[in-house]
């Protein structure tokens, strides 16, 4: 793994983040036990393989470095799929997910803060985001 050098004002510093959203491989109850002694929010994509829309996303929305920076240091990050995996399709179920991307802002008591459906440009979702 090399990363590029990254100018930042009159000095040359090399970035060993890599850009966008790490989504942690942890279970739904796992994160809302992080969530709930952090006091962030759980962020869960839910998607399907399917769905056109979701695979734009995590190339374009999902990778772009600020919706990085924001996402990684707000919110415990997950995505899971509604059909395969066990967690994605309790998720989907519980939180009445019936269209694809659905984005999911959960507190650390389960309850559901902020949902959005459908494509968000990195913007649209760093407003979102800048607003919980």
């Amino acid at each position: 793994f090399t990363s590029a050098p990254v100018l930042k004002g009159k000095k040359l510093e090399v970035s060993t983040a890599s850009a966008g959203i790490n989504f942690g491989k942890l279970t739904f109850a796992k994160a809302l036990k992080q969530a709930k002694s952090s006091g962030k929010l759980i962020f869960i994509d839910v998607y399907t393989s399917w769905c056109g829309p979701c695979k734009q996303m995590a190339k374009n929305t999902f990778t772009n470095e600020q919706v990085g920076e924001l996402f990684n240091s707000k919110f415990i990050n997950m995505k899971l799929d509604a059909e395969l995996d066990q967690d994605g399709i309790k998720v989907a179920q519980d939180y009445k997910v019936t269209a694809y991307p659905t984005l999911l802002f959960i507190n650390g008591e389960g309850k559901l803060v902020k949902r959005v459906v459908g494509y968000q440009t990195p913007e649209k979702l760093i407003s979102v985001a800048e607003k919980l």
